[in-house]
């Protein structure tokens, strides 16, 4: 029992890192409708850019430098490639974000060479003691630091002028441009907001006990690619329950060791779970189904 309880902590800390990442799809995908393959790249260029910066101030400082470092290359992207070709088929952005994503993992893997950086989170590799139970502090820090981010977005979204225009230009985007409702803006802003999470996240993928930051965190970034699809990608809420689900599913077949294919399920296990949704559900779980008349 003590087993099991000890692994659906850890998959939910797991998950809601996952949701952080697969937030930043949603948000993306609903201000322009494109798949935003960069968000694995960016994430890897938050973790560096906060490494590299805490070399020289601490942890705190050092991570909002990684964050705004990630929020304005997000913002530049957007601004000089995907604004640029905004008339382009939704299908062919989502291919210049493949590119995109190559450039800045290529360009990251030269700087990091073979190194694994340490990010230099507060937590190290203390434990916490709850009865039978030791956990990372780092994945106690990763479920609250979720759970404030998530909710503050969730606030914004309801209530904010960003967060209604958002929904607005989701719903019906010709009628939100007649009500006066800035698009350009509201796609920024959708794109710095992806980048900021990916960069808060990168702390928690590489804290303790993970060895720390190198390029391969682009391809655990790119497993919340299935939670956003689990949930929905037009579903901001779908994308923590998708985050949370394959947390767990990642952490119950790794702890218990299931094997597939000769090797560890828990390394395709999201992936098995996106084939899944995609052949029952394609819209996914609270996604929105399109209808047409014929």
């Amino acid at each position: 029992m003590t087993r099991f309880i000890d692994l659906v902590l850890n998959g939910i800390s797991l998950g809601s890192v996952y949701a952080l990442i697969a937030l930043g799809f949603v948000i993306v995908f609903k201000a322009t409708e494109v798949v935003n393959f960069a968000q694995g790249s960016m994430l890897v260029l938050g973790g560096y850019v906060t490494t590299r910066a805490h070399d020289h101030m601490p942890f705190v400082p050092a991570l909002l430098v990684g964050i705004a470092a990630t929020a304005i290359t997000a913002l530049i992207i957007e601004r000089v490639l995907i604004r640029n070709a905004r008339g382009a088929d939704v299908n062919a952005l989502a291919i210049l974000t493949i590119g995109i994503d190559i450039l800045l993992i290529t360009e990251l893997t030269r700087r990091f060479g073979s190194d694994v950086l340490t990010i230099g989170d507060p937590w190290g590799n203390k434990l916490v003691h709850l009865g039978n139970l030791s956990l990372p502090q780092a994945r106690l820090a990763a479920i609250t630091v979720a759970v404030v981010l998530l909710t503050g977005f969730f606030a914004a979204f309801k209530y904010s002028s960003w967060g209604v225009a958002m929904r607005a230009g989701a719903e019906d985007n010709e009628a939100a441009a007649l009500m006066g409702i800035r698009r350009g803006r509201v796609t920024a802003t959708a794109w710095m907001v992806a980048g900021l999470l990916a960069a808060v996240a990168v702390v928690f993928l590489t804290a303790f006990p993970s060895p720390g930051l190198d390029t391969g965190a682009r391809e655990i970034a790119l497993r919340a690619f299935p939670a956003a699809i689990l949930g929905g990608l037009d579903s901001t809420g779908g994308a923590v329950v998708g985050g949370l689900a394959i947390g767990l599913a990642e952490a119950m077949t790794a702890g218990y060791s299931v094997t597939f294919l000769g090797g560890s399920l828990a390394d395709v296990i999201p992936y098995l779970v996106m084939l899944v949704i995609l052949l029952v559900r394609p819209s996914g779980i609270f996604g929105t189904r399109e209808l047409s008349r014929v």
